[in-house]
């Protein structure tokens, strides 16, 4: 793509400005609370100069009132430096990060919240590309300061499109409204130029991640916009051999499965409960895989799995939708995550965070995060070939390391590991994130720059 014509429009000032004028402003939640904070102090603080008063019949010297050695005798001066230290109290658990800064891109509404007027967008399957954007915007490595960032988040919904004829995501539109973005930034910054994207970063949330489209041959013949090939990609697609549609410098994400709806299952139903469904799966599974452009659905596994078990009372399989489900994967020892037109799928976040042990088919998938959890000793992992001999694998498995794998599953720190909270906790699907971007640093521009001075 041809490097844009960049125009400043903002100098450093305006963004030190913004520092200071956006640090009470994280989220409406926290500018609440610090309005409520700054009136209690500040009638605390009334009620004390007048009680002492009258209890000293005595003037109190107005340096007295003063809780700084500022020269200014206005009191939101105080106010508000008591405002910074609580926050900047509230970012201490961020010090393993040391010094990582992260600036997200205030872009036009039609890039993100303009998406959010429909429901879904925040929470399906692919809203990761959601959840990352609010988790950053009240991170403790966020900055308002663009020229001290080391990272770049670009925050475009591309997976709200929602068809109107089968309700999934259409995605036809992502490479467009990417690039759009991507102008937008060039032209009112200087930060995508100089690094050629190097330092930015996307969320690619889709079945192929940034090929932008759910069938791999389609993936594959599109590949990576130009424009993203020098940048990191957030997203659900990884496998363990060489694709284009990772062919990028990446992070490999878990899909979204919204936080508060685990939460709930878990107060009915605790990991630790009765499992009185031995093996579970519901979704789609084609009794006939060959979809009308003549490929097949997951690659005949699901159908076979209906076909060799449906009639086994071991395994509890329904081929419809089911709002409640959740209550049934937490009442299982065993949870099926087959592929389906890509290898990953929501099932083995909800399966873990539900604490039944996932039953991954799907050859060559690369699961997320793998320094946090140690797949292979909370899951299993059964070649697309060897689903014929499922159930005789499982049943060796319930009979000699069930209890051992389970006992590492329902470690509450792997199910955190999993999850996209909007406020970020320590160990959660974003610090995992910035994790993995901290040991990306080589890529910052800032940094570099200081290093060859």
């Amino acid at each position: 793509m041809a490097e844009f014509v960049y125009r400043p429009t903002k100098n450093r000032d305006f963004y030190l400005r913004m520092r200071l004028l956006h640090k009470s402003r994280l989220s409406p939640e926290k500018s609440t609370f610090f309005r409520c904070y700054k009136w209690v102090l500040w009638i605390s603080l009334s009620l004390y100069f007048f009680s002492s008063y009258f209890i000293s019949h005595k003037p109190i010297p107005l340096s007295k009132t003063h809780l700084s050695n500022s020269n200014s005798v206005h009191p939101s001066r105080a106010l508000f430096e008591a405002v910074n230290r609580t926050l900047q109290e509230s970012e201490a658990d961020w010090g393993s990060f040391k010094d990582l800064k992260l600036f997200v891109y205030e872009l036009p509404q039609k890039y993100n919240e303009d998406w959010l007027a429909n429901e879904r967008c925040s929470n399906h399957l692919f809203a990761a590309e959601v959840g990352i954007h609010k988790a950053l915007l009240n991170s403790g490595v966020r900055t308002f300061d663009p020229y001290e960032a080391d990272f770049f988040f670009v925050p475009v919904y591309v997976s709200c499109n929602f068809s109107t004829v089968n309700g999934f995501p259409a995605i036809g539109h992502a490479r467009s409204l990417l690039s759009s973005a991507i102008q937008h930034i060039s032209l009112q910054y200087l930060f995508w130029n100089r690094s050629q994207g190097s330092d930015h970063v996307f969320v690619a949330s889709h079945d192929y991640g940034a090929c932008f489209h759910t069938m791999e041959g389609r993936a594959v013949a599109d590949g990576i916009p130009e424009f993203m090939r020098n940048s990191i990609i957030l997203q659900t697609f990884g496998v363990e051999y060489k694709h284009p549609c990772q062919d990028v410098e990446h992070v490999v994400i878990p899909p979204y499965i919204p936080p508060d709806s685990i939460r709930k299952t878990l107060e009915k139903s605790p990991v630790t409960g009765r499992r009185d469904i031995w093996v579970f799966f519901r979704g789609k599974m084609e009794v006939n895989p060959k979809n009308i452009s003549g490929k097949f659905y997951s690659k005949k596994v699901r159908t076979e799995i209906w076909r060799r078990y449906n009639g086994d009372r071991r395994f509890y399989l329904h081929r419809h939708r089911y709002p409640g489900y959740q209550s049934e994967i937490v009442r299982s020892v065993f949870c099926l995550c087959p592929l389906g037109w890509a290898p990953w799928s929501p099932r083995l976040v909800e399966s873990v965070a539900l604490g039944c042990v996932p039953v991954i088919i799907a050859d060559g998938i690369r699961l997320p995060f793998p320094s946090a959890i140690r797949w292979a000793e909370i899951s299993l992992r059964v070649a697309e070939k060897d689903v014929k001999k499922l159930g005789r694998i499982l049943e060796h498995v319930a009979a000699t390391n069930l209890s051992s794998i389970q006992r590492n599953l329902w470690d509450p720190e792997v199910r955190r590991a999993l999850m996209f909270n909007e406020e970020v906790q320590e160990g959660d699907a974003t610090w995992q994130v910035m994790e993995a971007l901290y040991a990306k640093l080589d890529r910052s521009y800032r940094r570099s720059k200081v290093s060859s001075q």
